[in-house]
């Protein structure tokens, strides 16, 4: 986490956490310098699209995720209402109040697959902007849909038990 403002990795996390909460809240981004220009970029045009975005870069990776995460909520604390991306080589940490975990997720693996902090942002905001299948109303429907079949089914058995007595002779019926 030091890296991605400019402080060695000896520095204390407390003083780390506290540089990149600062560079934060300058510009939305705490990166190495040489992606900061484009991250700023995906930033501003994600805040043209109603996401409040903030984004940390890390040059290393933790040697599990979870660290990510909790670096995301500390930012997102930090900046209530944000959504906030932290990336690593290989790993990606969320958090946001706007949007579900299935969501975030979801752009967590777009992200950290990407082959650069930049690419890997923007397809993190292109994935928040994508729709979501309407599962609740294909639910629904395939409920109905099920429910009218079986009674459909029903019915047409009663029919065809209703003419089947009808055909019988009198005489078998006795």
């Amino acid at each position: 986490m030091c890296s991605s403002v400019g402080l060695a990795p000896s520095t204390p996390v407390e003083q780390c956490l506290a540089a990149v909460k600062a560079d934060v809240a300058k510009d939305g981004v705490a990166a190495p310098a040489a992606d900061v220009a484009g991250l700023q970029k995906v930033v501003a045009g994600a805040q043209e699209h109603g996401i409040d975005l903030k984004v940390v870069v890390m040059e290393t990776s933790p040697p599990i995720d979870t660290p990510l995460r909790d670096i995301a909520t500390e930012i997102g604390h930090a900046n209530p209402g944000a959504t906030v991306l932290v990336l690593s080589p290989g790993w990606a940490g969320t958090y946001s109040t706007t949007y579900d975990r299935v969501l975030l997720e979801a752009g967590q693996d777009v992200a950290k697959t990407a082959p650069n902090p930049v690419v890997g942002t923007q397809a993190f905001v292109d994935q928040l902007q994508t729709p979501d299948f309407p599962w609740v109303g294909f639910t629904i429907t395939l409920v109905i849909g099920v429910t009218a079949a079986a009674v459909l089914t029903r019915v047409l058995q009663l029919r065809a038990k209703r003419s089947q007595h009808t055909q019988i002779p009198a005489e078998q019926v006795e």
